[in-house]
């Protein structure tokens, strides 16, 4: 199979698909790999990295798009790269379609395979794709906060940590799932008093048993929620229904409560927020103000530390990247049911139900949709 990989455009998006190590993993199993140029440059991997690798270089976004079957990205394709793509192109990346309708109708109308990481499941239920980021994600959130918290950036002047004599910033954070789980460990480690709300039980035991006194478990209603939040100096927004828009768990009403100076971190962004007050930001303007809460709502937060992401990413994603070469897009699928989860979209179908329900668009059952590849 040929596999392209296109230089991600996205605002200060500088991930990258493969690394020349995947790309010779890649080669090894037969396959050729079609890099643009410069795609992983600014994180240090050079054109002649991948050539060393076993890469072709190309041009141009279209040269790659033109000789690929499988396009391999980081984030979801911009417009300009979702008018390249064609039926005969099989789609590997995020895509985050349940709040993006102009993505899911060029997507549709492409007619192309496309395979989402954050559907993508396992045999115990988890998202092995989605894993990683959220781990950066998560613990990014806890840095980008404590810096938003500083007066300069709008904050309330908060050191996260306290020092002797000062108590700590207050911390809520809202999921305790692998993004709440990470900003836990690096609140906890920067010294903030940290309250973690979520409703799974056993969730919540779990993390107890952990840290025991050193933070504060609630199961999550509205009434808990309200507290902690008012009283908080730092939020971090972790909640993910897989597939589907956010659910909003933090109203405008409650946002107009909080003290002035406080801040909002918004890590669902991508699936639309968690927020009612939250909107898409971009590192090169990350934050905005709303009755006098700063909101950090950037929607690929591990831009940031792209070469660390990078590399997380390309270790769970490789295994997936072979499969479907080696096999096909549609044997692959066939194969492995969870790979199959991944499939958001299919000849000009949905088949993702989650998506389609957002959209407002039919599901059709991805076995049906692979018979048409």
């Amino acid at each position: 199979m040929h596999i392209g990989v296109p230089r991600e455009i996205k605002n200060h998006e500088y991930r990258v698909g493969l690394t020349p190590t995947a790309v010779r993993e890649v080669c090894q199993h037969g396959h050729q790999v079609t890099m643009e140029t410069n795609a992983g440059a600014a994180i240090g991997y050079t054109d002649a990295d991948y050539q060393a690798a076993g890469a072709a270089i190309a041009a141009s976004p279209r040269a790659v798009f033109e000789a690929a079957e499988m396009i391999v990205k980081v984030k979801e394709p911009q417009a300009s790269e979702r008018a390249l793509l064609t039926e005969r192109h099989t789609l590997f990346t995020y895509l985050h379609l349940a709040p993006d309708e102009p993505q899911t109708a060029e997507l549709v109308d492409s007619g192309a395979a496309c395979i989402a990481y954050e559907t993508v499941t396992d045999s115990h239920g988890r998202l092995p794709l989605l894993a990683p980021m959220s781990e950066v994600a998560g613990r990014l959130s806890i840095q980008a906060g404590a810096h938003c918290l500083e007066k300069a950036m709008g904050g309330r002047g908060v050191l996260l940590g306290g020092v002797p004599g000062v108590a700590p910033a207050n911390v809520t954070i809202i999921g305790g799932g692998v993004v709440g789980q990470n900003a836990l460990a690096m609140a906890v480690g920067m010294g903030a008093q940290v309250t973690v709300l979520d409703k799974n039980v056993d969730t919540l035991r779990h993390l107890d048993q952990l840290y025991g006194s050193r933070i504060t478990t609630l199961f999550s209603t509205l009434e808990t929620v309200e507290a902690s939040v008012v009283n908080a100096d730092l939020v971090i927004g972790g909640v993910l229904i897989p597939g589907a828009a956010a659910p909003k768990i933090i109203t405008r009403d409650l946002v107009s409560r909080m003290n002035e100076g406080s801040v909002l971190v918004d890590v669902a962004i991508d699936q639309g927020g968690c927020m009612d007050t939250s909107k898409p930001t971009t590192h090169a303007e990350p934050t905005y103000v709303v009755d006098g809460v700063v909101h950090y709502c950037v929607a690929n937060m591990p831009g940031a530390v792209a070469r660390t992401s990078t590399q997380a990413l390309n270790n769970v994603t490789l295994p997936y990247v072979l499969q479907l070469a080696d096999k096909g897009a549609r044997q692959a699928l066939q194969d492995d049911p969870h790979l199959l989860n991944g499939l958001n979209v299919c000849r000009g179908q949905v088949t993702n139900q989650h998506v389609a329900a957002a959209r407002g668009r039919e599901f059709v059952d991805p076995q049906e949709a692979l018979a048409q590849l």
